[in-house]
């Protein structure tokens, strides 16, 4: 079976950093998922002194 791929890079909100928009980012996730993408990881970027900046989450079907 042959797979395509999707990386998308989710931007984090606040000061700090790692605030996220859970209805928004629940949205985009059950969008994608009818689409038929099933997320394979996810993990975040650290900027430093523990501080979140990005999350990179990663998606793949079968290819069509």
């Amino acid at each position: 079976m042959e797979w395509e791929y999707k990386v998308i890079t989710l931007r984090t909100e606040g000061f700090w950093g790692g605030k996220i928009d859970v209805a928004q980012k629940e949205a985009l996730m059950n969008s994608l998922g009818h689409d038929e993408w099933a997320l394979t990881a996810a993990f975040d970027t650290n900027e430093g002194y523990g501080r979140t900046r990005d999350v990179v989450v990663l998606f793949k079907r079968p290819r069509r």
